[in-house]
């Protein structure tokens, strides 16, 4: 059989998948069955066209189905009771994820995953299963928001395809998306009434919704767009009244309350005391090291002592050495060098250094060291009087499981450190993130800086960032190529970026199994089959994992 270009795609996928034609279908809905949220934006503005729909599926062999954002499938209508068994057997059942990684070529995951609506007839599905079946499927956007909300599906059995269900259905999707742009500016109706009611109150006051930014005078002058992912991550987790650093290093007092279901936060935000000054601001954006990772490395710089700096690979260690050197010169010797020259030519290089250079000797990778390099430079620092700062590496990818700090650092080394100083990793900065962002911005482009938007920056507090600051260096760089002007919006960023900003926070263990997810299916081109096998756990627990993770395979 010959088939279409987009449907041949479509099995394409679902073999990367690790999909089989002869996949049991009815195994789908004990493989990732979660519950519904029957108060959803999108189911309240479908059942009514749903009911509509079902008087018209009264007494044939049709089903309607609905799915959400995640392809889960979250209403049906059918017309015929034996229709509903039939779905019942291959798992197309409420509460079930109906995704192509999972379910194969059909008319709810495959227009997930293209964004356009398509018909599949018969033959055309991957699955065995689902062959009996001929559907079209359209997805749901919001109008308001440019949002893919969900993807509407009409199913029947193959004897029953009819070219005019096509056009029923888009009629439907039109009135699902008409009442989605009524809720919308309900929400943002009730936002703007709650922001206006709270404009007597002296402090500064701001009110974000889905996509609406409300705030006072006062707001504009103390909020930066910057602060706003920080603000929405925190009203997902606290209500009442906390205390938070703005990105200006302004403590605040921030009191949130919801406005109602769907329609955003409201803010109050009082400063505890001033900002920081000009030149504290420039200094923090310019450093990538955390700020009381800086101080401590200052405060070694004027006794000069010896320091210890470990970390995951990317999370600034060379930008700490140069901190920790300040105005005196520094020359750096990587261990990585080892082999290229043979340990006695390093070692002789390294005794040049001590005895000439006046600045900060830098030793990189210690951890890589053998024995008679580690030995020397023992000695070397029992005998001299030269200043020297040694970097290792923490959690590296390539270990399974990462090393705690400084543990592959040999003893004789360790005992004669006078501090050891440990940079977080990026997931642990998420607060951090949107300065980061903008000063790495303006390395990446010194002259002509694109101008970051809170969406943007959003999008960006919600990364994993498994290769810390240096990936989020490559993204930016990335997405600035080609890019002569204009602000960098999420929608820029989407691509690049695989967690979406409602995926919800994860917590260290999740974290940990992202990581480790992502990196097995980038080792064995996404096939999600090997990952499985890499990784010791089965295909099923991998893909539940893949969901609840918000894990984009491509």
């Amino acid at each position: 059989m010959t088939l279409r270009a987009e449907i041949a795609q479509s099995w394409r996928r679902a073999e990367l998948s690790g999909l089989r034609p002869d996949s049991p279908a009815d195994r789908l809905a004990g493989a990732d069955v979660a519950d519904i949220d029957t108060r959803s934006r999108l189911l309240r503005a479908a059942d009514p066209v749903l009911d509509e729909v079902s008087r018209h599926l009264h007494d044939t062999r049709l089903s309607v189905l609905l799915a959400d954002r995640d392809c889960r499938i979250v209403a049906r209508r059918y017309g015929d009771r034996a229709l509903e068994r039939a779905l019942d057997a291959v798992s197309a059942v409420p509460g079930c994820r109906f995704s192509e990684e999972v379910s194969g070529t059909n008319s709810l995951a495959t227009p997930y995953e293209v964004r356009r609506g398509m018909a599949v007839h018969g033959d055309e599905h991957f699955l065995d299963a689902l062959k009996p079946f001929t559907c079209y499927g359209h997805p749901i956007t919001n109008p308001a928001t440019g949002r893919l909300e969900g993807v509407l599906d009409i199913t029947g059995l193959v004897e029953d395809a009819n070219p005019l269900l096509a056009p029923f259905l888009l009629q439907a999707v039109t009135d699902i998306e008409r009442r989605l742009l009524d809720g919308s500016n309900l929400a943002q109706q009730r936002l703007l009434a709650a922001f206006q009611a709270a404009q007597h109150r002296s402090a500064a006051v701001l009110a974000l919704g889905e996509d609406v930014v409300l705030a006072n005078s006062a707001a504009v002058d103390l909020v930066d767009p910057a602060d706003h992912p920080m603000l929405r991550d925190l009203s997902r987790t606290r209500r009442g009244v906390r205390r938070v650093r703005l990105s200006s290093g302004t403590e605040v007092e921030v009191r949130m309350e919801a406005v109602s279901v769907n329609a955003g936060m409201l803010f109050e935000l009082a400063p505890l005391r001033p900002a920081y000054s000009a030149a504290t601001r420039r200094r923090s954006a310019e450093s990538v090291v955390p700020a009381d990772v800086e101080d401590r490395l200052r405060r070694s710089a004027q006794a000069r002592r010896r320091v210890l700096i470990t970390g995951e690979p990317g999370t600034g260690r060379g930008a700490a050495t140069a901190v920790l050197a300040g105005s005196d010169p520094v020359t750096r010797v990587d261990a990585g060098d080892l082999t290229l020259l043979g340990e006695a030519e390093w070692v002789r290089r390294l005794d040049r250094l001590a005895a000439s250079h006046q600045g900060l000797v830098v030793v990189r990778d210690v951890h890589l060291l053998s024995s008679l390099p580690v030995s020397r430079l023992a000695r070397l620092l029992d005998e001299s009087s030269a200043w020297f700062a040694f970097t290792a590496r923490t959690g590296d990818p390539a270990h399974a499981g990462g090393t705690t700090s400084g543990g592959e650092v040999d003893g004789e080394l360790l005992a004669r450190v006078h501090r050891r100083v440990e940079l977080p990793p990026l997931r642990a900065r998420r607060g951090d993130i949107p300065t980061l962002a903008r000063a790495v911005l303006a390395g990446v482009r010194p002259t002509g800086t694109p101008r970051l938007t809170a969406g943007a920056l959003e999008l960006l507090a919600a990364q994993p960032w498994p290769g810390n600051l240096r990936e989020l260096e490559t993204v930016l760089t990335d997405v600035t190529e080609g890019r002569s002007a204009g602000d960098i919006t999420a929608r820029d960023l989407a691509p690049l970026c695989p967690v979406t900003t409602t995926a919800p926070a994860l917590s260290g263990w999740q974290r940990a199994e992202y990581e480790a997810i992502t990196r097995a299916l980038a080792a064995v081109g996404g096939n999600k089959v090997q990952a499985a096998r890499d990784l010791g756990i089965s295909r099923s627990t991998l893909y539940n994992r893949i969901r609840t993770l918000h894990i984009t395979t491509g």
